[in-house]
């Protein structure tokens, strides 16, 4: 079996003797070079599996090198070898390209860990330029046929081949977390873990524990050891979900340990190296948050060294059929249906809705509309969208909120059949809308089952459902 062969760019001596004897006691081959130059001519005729260049060179620099390689031979890794806490040179080596970077003097333990994922990173592409995959056919994790989605699936294949942090961006419902488990599983890390958090759902006083750990009687109730975030992500991706909801103090060291690579469990005596490759999402503008002083400036800078847009499903109407019918064939085989469609004139009436909740909108009016329509078929009038309701409500001169719309989309309540309705409870304002209407559903489906003993007939009959949709419902809540 060959030997990968790396390429060594530092005209120090010291270093680049360091650097080959921990890459041939990992059985990698190496290649050495002193300048910019000699680098090119190794490059022209020697296939590399990866390609470690120092910032300094006597005729030019890494990032000259780290674009060189990136216009001739994209798919060959390069990781750069910065100064000791040169933030600044670290991103733009990332933003030009380069796969991951180590500062001065040289850890060993993290070389080693760049050089491996560098390398399965590497067998996957096939090495120097030659991908063993289709570019132009990137896996089709992002569904959708639109301009649109065609260029971010080529950009996240783009960015797969990158260790460096990403920021995604896009309104609620875009898919942003698929983005990340999509950029996840086409780079080195696909074997490891991916963890997503979303940093607006952890109690504060409880962050740092989740993200760090802690050890046994380092705090009141800590019975015993815990691993943090970090630590279950270690090899693999950490996903940052809403991170502008991350407090001023976490930043903090959220900060440290994306720049050190190390974190401290809460009661360790001793920091630890870790190996996590950082995404982070927000439908905030973190810009403006900056601005406003809400969201430290550096720590932007450390986690949105490339920024990734994510359109609307607005930007993107002609995936919307495809959409529809895609999420309308995963429910109607969940729930044994057969043939299950769409009438043209209720894709119609969806082609023009604004769809504020984007991609995960659609499918929750896909999922509603299908456990209330006749015939296997979704007519117009099961979408229940919400300019439809808001049309209704203005023709019977009623004011709306929200919590009058949810009665309207919700199946009759078993308190409605011996009296007048009862008043919903208040939405609390850190709830969504989808949350708040499916804990009013569970309420509603639970009343009603208790009301007939458990019955799951005459359950449906009195919420004024079919059996199949009672029976879809409670597997979508777990309550089966």
């Amino acid at each position: 079996m060959t030997k990968p062969l790396a390429l060594i760019v530092d005209d120090e001596p010291d270093i680049r003797e360091l650097l080959e004897i921990t890459l041939i006691r990992m059985g990698i081959d190496t290649q050495s070079a002193e300048t910019v130059g000699q680098a090119h001519a190794f490059l022209a005729e020697h296939s590399f599996n990866l390609v470690l260049t120092d910032m300094n060179l006597p005729d030019g620099n890494g990032i000259e090198l780290v674009g060189y390689i990136q216009e001739n031979y994209p798919t060959t890794p390069v990781a750069m070898i910065t100064a000791y806490g040169s933030v600044e040179t670290a991103i733009n080596a990332l933003k030009a390209g380069a796969f991951d970077f180590i500062s001065k003097p040289v850890d060993l333990s993290q070389l080693r860990d760049i050089v491996s994922s560098a390398l399965k990173l590497s067998d996957s592409r096939g090495g120097n330029g030659q991908s063993k995959h289709n570019d132009n056919e990137p896996e089709k994790l992002l569904l959708g046929r639109a301009p649109a989605i065609a260029m971010l699936n080529k950009q996240v294949g783009k960015l797969a081949r990158s260790q460096a942090p990403i920021y995604i961006s896009g309104e609620s419902g875009s898919g942003k977390e698929l983005v990340a488990r999509s950029i996840h599983a086409q780079g080195a890390r696909a074997s490891a873990a991916f963890i997503a958090v979303n940093c607006g759902a952890i109690p504060s006083e409880l962050m740092e524990s989740e993200f760090f750990g802690h050890k046994k009687g380092s705090f009141s109730g800590a019975h015993e050891d815990k691993l943090g975030l970090f630590e279950a992500a270690h090899g693999g991706t950490l996903f940052l979900d809403e991170v502008a909801d991350l407090p001023l103090s976490m930043q903090v060291k959220l900060l440290r340990a994306i720049q050190e690579k190390s974190i401290r469990p809460v009661g360790a005596q001793a920091e630890q190296a870790i190996d996590v490759r950082i995404l982070s999402a927000t439908h905030k503008d973190l810009e403006t948050l900056v601005e406003q002083v809400s969201f430290r400036q550096d720590l932007f800078y450390r986690i949105n060294v490339i920024k990734l847009d994510v359109p609307s499903l607005r930007e993107r109407r002609s995936d919307i059929p495809f959409l529809a019918a895609h999420f309308l064939e995963q429910i109607s085989r969940e729930c044994d249906v057969q043939d299950a469609s769409i009438s043209s004139e209720a894709l119609e009436a969806l082609q023009h809705y604004e769809f504020p909740g984007n991609v995960r909108e659609l499918e929750n009016i896909i999922e509603r509309a299908f456990t209330l329509c006749e015939n296997d078929t979704i007519e117009t009038h099961d979408l229940k969208l919400r300019n439809d309701l808001d049309d209704e409500r203005a023709t019977n001169g009623s004011v709306t909120s929200e919590k009058t719309r949810s009665t309207q989309i919700s199946a009759p309540s078993p308190a409605q059949d011996n009296s007048a309705a009862q008043p919903l409870p208040e939405r609390p304002a850190e709830q969504s809308l989808e949350d708040y209407l499916e804990s009013i559903e569970r309420t509603e489906i639970e009343a009603a089952l208790q009301s007939t003993k458990w019955n799951r007939t005459a359950a449906a009959k009195k919420l004024g459902i079919t059996f199949r949709a009672l029976r879809y419902r409670l597997k979508k809540l777990e309550m089966d």
